[in-house]
C-alpha cells in the first residue's frame, strides 16, 4: 500500500522541532507502515525557507511552503496579526506541493493529521485526483483557530463568533473526507455535536498507545516519600498552576513533585511562588524513559478537552498509575483503581485526591504490578493495524 501522510510538524534530523504528541505519532506511524512493507511519503509545513527533501528511516519527507505571513508554531504575535494569519489560513484554496506529490507518488490514500500551515486545502488536492482521505483529530483546528477550544482559563462550551468566522471554510472542507478518526470518543463527539462529519462515510475511534520505548520497571523509593510527576508543555490549559497549588497544602515530608518540560527561570520561579514550601524539582526536557524512572505516580491535570493525552498511554506502558482529570479523553483511558484515578481539576480537589493516594501507598504498588503484568495490552502495533485496516477500507481501485 502507498500512503501519503501529512502533518504540520514531522520531526527529522534536519527539522527536529516537536510541539506536542501529534507529530511524534505521525512519525511513529509512518515508520511503522514502512516496517510493515508499505511505501510512505510525508508532507509537512516548512519551518524554514527552501527546506530540502529528507530521507528518514525509509520515509521521504517533503516540506511545503507556508502561504501565510509567518510559519505556524513560531514566536507569539499580537492579536491583530494572529487574526490575519488565521483568516489567510482558512481561505487557502490550493496546496501545490501536496498536489504534485499525489500526482508523482500516486498514493492509495492520504492520511492527514494536524493541519496548521498546510490547511484543509490539501483535502481538495486529494479529491481532485481521486485519492481517498483519512483525517485524524488530534486537536480542534476545525472549530477553533487556536486549536484548543480554550480561552480565559476555561474550556469553551460553545464556539464563539470569531471562531465561527475563522473556521467556516475548513468546516465545509470536511465534506471531502472519506473517514475521520478520533483519538478519543470525546474529541469525535465534540466535532459531530457541532455538525461536522455528518456526510463522512466512516467515523471511528482509534485510541493512542505509547509511542515511546517504555517497559514497566520497579521503582525503588523511600517508604516515607512518594514522587508525583508532570511531563509536557507548561501551559495554562495543561493545568500546571492548579497542580502546583494543590501541593501547597500537602506536607512536604510526605511527597515531592517533579516537573519535566521546558521552563524558563522566570517561569520556574513563578510556579514555585504558588507553593513556596512544597518540594518541587524541575527536570527540564527529558525523555519519557528518564522521567518515569523517577516517579511513582504521573499526573495529567488538564483543564481543557485534551483529545487523547499520550501521557496516559505512556504511564501505563511504564507501569505507573496516573492521576487525571475528567476532561477530554482521560475518563475513557483511565479506569479508577485499575490504571489510576480521576479527580476534579481544581486545586482543592487535587489536594484531596493526592492525600488519599499517599495515605494508601500500597495501591500504587498494586496498580504498578497490575500494569506490568496486564495481558492484552493496547500497544502501538495495535494502532498501526487499525490504521492499515482503515486505509485498506477507503482505498479505491486504480482506473
Amino acid at each position: 500500500m502507498r500512503v501519503l501522510i501529512t502533518s504540520s510538524i514531522y520531526p527529522t534530523p534536519g527539522a527536529p522541532k516537536i510541539v506536542g504528541g501529534a507529530e511524534i505519532f505521525a512519525r511513529r506511524l509512518a515508520e511503522s507502515l514502512v516496517e510493515a512493507g508499505d511505501t510512505v511519503e510525508v508532507v509537512r509545513a516548512e519551518t524554514e525557507r527552501d527546506q530540502p527533501v529528507e530521507e528518514c528511516n525509509g520515509v521521504t519527507v517533503y516540506s511545503a511552503p507556508v502561504q501565510n505571513i509567518y510559519p505556524p508554531f513560531s514566536e507569539p504575535r499580537s492579536a491583530p496579526v494572529r487574526g490575519i494569519w488565521h483568516a489567510i489560513e482558512d481561505w487557502q484554496s490550493s496546496a501545490t506541493l501536496v498536489s504534485k506529490r499525489i500526482q508523482a507518488f500516486k498514493p492509495d490514500c492520504m492520511h492527514s493529521n494536524n493541519l496548521s500551515g498546510l490547511t484543509a486545502a490539501i483535502w481538495k488536492s486529494a479529491l481532485d485526483q481521486n485519492v481517498p482521505v483519512v483525517h485524524t483529530l488530534h486537536d480542534y483546528y476545525l472549530t477553533c483557530p487556536r486549536c484548543s477550544r480554550f480561552m480565559a482559563g476555561h474550556a469553551c462550551e460553545r464556539t464563539c463568533f470569531s471562531c465561527e468566522i475563522l473556521t467556516i471554510n475548513r468546516k465545509r472542507a470536511t465534506r471531502q473526507l472519506h473517514a475521520v478518526v478520533g483519538v478519543s470518543q470525546r474529541v469525535l463527539d465534540i466535532h459531530t455535536r457541532l455538525g461536522l462529519f455528518s456526510d463522512t462515510p466512516l467515523r471511528t475511534v482509534i485510541r493512542n498507545a505509547s509511542t515511546a520505548t517504555l517497559k514497566p520497571q520497579i521503582r525503588v523509593r523511600a517508604d516515607a516519600e512518594i514522587t508525583f510527576g508532570f511531563i509536557g508543555r507548561l501551559t495554562v490549559e495543561k493545568g500546571i498552576d492548579n497542580l502546583v497549588r494543590a501541593f501547597a497544602a500537602i506536607p512536604k515530608d510526605k511527597v515531592r513533585l517533579v516537573i519535566a518540560g521546558r521552563a524558563s527561570e522566570s517561569e520556574q520561579q513563578r510556579l514555585k511562588e504558588l507553593a513556596p514550601d512544597a518540594r518541587i524539582e524541575f527536570l527540564g526536557f527529558v525523555s519519557p524513559e528518564e522521567f518515569y524512572a523517577q516517579v511513582d505516580v504521573a499526573v495529567a491535570p488538564s483543564i481543557w478537552e485534551d483529545p487523547g493525552p499520550l501521557v496516559v498511554a505512556d504511564a501505563s506502558a511504564a507501569g505507573r498509575p496516573i492521576l487525571g482529570t475528567h476532561f477530554g479523553g482521560m475518563p475513557e483511558a483511565i479506569q479508577p483503581g485499575v490504571n489510576g484515578w480521576l479527580t476534579a481539576a481544581d486545586p482543592e480537589s487535587m489536594t484531596r485526591s493526592i492525600l488519599e493516594i499517599i495515605e494508601n501507598p500500597q495501591q500504587i504498588a498494586d496498580i504498578s504490578e497490575r500494569l506490568a503484568n496486564a495481558p492484552n495490552k493496547w500497544t502501538f502495533p495495535d494502532v498501526v493495524t487499525e490504521y492499515r485496516n482503515l486505509f485498506d477500507r477507503v482505498r479505491q481501485p486504480k482506473k
